[in-house]
């Protein structure tokens, strides 16, 4: 039996190598074809998950998009940390630069990230500046093994620790378009 596999086996591989010896210089000295350029399949980013959200912004919250994508070049990080970050904005302040909010301030949160000095992510000043807000929300997202590769709300939610981990997910649309519009501009 086994030399009846290893004859079969010799047999398609010198038919292969014949082959290729007749068809290689025939192909060779073929006339080109017109030939188009071949379509290249390029990793994309994930599908958002769940129910999406979307908001109108003003003039302040494009500003806002528009600072946080800075920062994020700024640091050398690609697109989808923009993303990351502009749909946790979208849901700690609606990429909005809140500054303490009385009695509806969540303990001391303050700015785009909703970020709080008591927990060392800067001054008050510092989070209420959107570049070095950004900055430091980014500075986290790096620390996170795999973040590029993660589900959105699973990235944010682990540098942010929000009572409401699931949220991030529906802005994730949203922060997309807002990148793919703002990225080159």
């Amino acid at each position: 039996m086994n030399t009846i596999i290893r004859k079969s086996m010799l047999s398609v591989a010198g038919l292969a190598f014949a082959g290729g010896v007749f068809a290689g210089p025939i192909a060779a000295h073929a006339n080109p074809v017109d030939a188009k350029p071949v379509a290249v399949a390029v990793q994309s980013a994930p599908k958002p998950q769940g129910d999406q959200s979307h908001i109108a912004l003003n003039d302040e919250q494009t500003a806002n998009v528009k600072a946080i994508i800075a920062a994020t070049k700024k640091a050398g990080l690609p697109e989808r940390a923009a993303v990351i970050s502009i749909a946790t904005s979208l849901q700690e302040s609606k990429l909005e630069n809140l500054g303490h909010l009385g009695d509806m301030n969540d303990h001391d949160s303050l700015g785009l990230f909703q970020q709080r000095p008591s927990s060392g992510w800067g001054t008050p000043e510092q989070i209420t500046d959107p570049e070095y807000s950004t900055t430091a929300f980014l500075k986290g997202l790096k620390q996170v093994d795999g973040w590029q590769d993660m589900a959105l709300t699973d990235a944010a939610q682990t540098v942010q620790v929000s009572a409401y981990p699931d949220a991030y997910a529906q802005w994730e649309q949203q922060a997309t378009d807002l990148v793919g519009q703002h990225w080159n501009s």
